[in-house]
């Protein structure tokens, strides 16, 4: 999910990444979005809404965050203000089946 299985990635590779078909998303609250900005080219899923998200069905995925759902195989990266809820997310998705 996060560069080919690394925990983290710089801001580089992520704007590298993000130049490619992955799907940026900023599991942080949307308080800290209003209050911090929004990432260019990400969609926001706070971690507590995630693993619901993950389990949508792709018309209504695609109806609430304005964005195609990932596949299983798609390549996802997580992000969030300190790196705890995004190890989380990768977490949450690789339970649910993502590679």
């Amino acid at each position: 999910l996060c560069a080919g299985g690394l925990p983290s990635l710089s801001y580089q590779e992520l704007k590298d990444l993000k130049k490619t078909n992955v799907l940026h998303i900023d599991v942080r609250e949307r308080w800290e979005i209003d209050r911090f900005g929004k990432i260019p080219a990400s969609i926001n899923i706070p971690l507590g809404e995630l693993v619901e998200a993950l389990q949508m069905d792709p018309t209504e995925f695609k109806k609430q965050y304005n964005e195609k759902m990932p596949s299983k195989s798609d390549p996802v990266v997580f992000s969030c203000l300190a790196g705890t809820r995004s190890k989380q997310a990768l977490g949450f998705a690789t339970s649910l089946g993502f590679s």
